[in-house]
């Protein structure tokens, strides 16, 4: 009859010890991707960016009048001018309500 090796094994307490270890790890790399995700999304300017440029054409082209106030989603869209020396400056600035974020852009009239 043939002898039988002994297989070396890990116990019952090895395995459950490894495993919430690596449930552990798992959790914590599930709330550092949450986080980092939240923030992408909220501090994604993108569509806002374009509104302002897209006003910002408008004004050029004589399509709104000056001083202009709009909303869009969670953003306050004001553009005025003023004077400064010999130039008139075009100034859009967009305010989020939530997360108090500020968005100015400052252009010189041509005209």
């Amino acid at each position: 009859m043939a002898i039988l090796k002994k297989i070396k094994g890990s116990t019952l307490m090895e395995t459950l010890v490894a495993t919430v270890l690596i449930i552990i790890i798992f959790m914590v790399a599930s709330i550092i991707l949450n986080n980092i995700f939240s923030n992408s999304i909220n501090s994604n300017t993108d569509a806002i960016n374009t509104h302002l440029t897209e006003l910002h054409y408008l004004e050029i082209n004589n399509k709104i009048e000056l001083p202009y106030k709009e909303s869009l989603g969670d953003w306050n869209i004001t553009i005025d001018s003023f004077k400064d020396n010999l130039n008139t400056i075009i100034e859009l600035e967009a305010n989020n309500i939530k997360t108090n974020k500020t968005i100015l852009k400052q252009y010189i009239d041509t005209k």
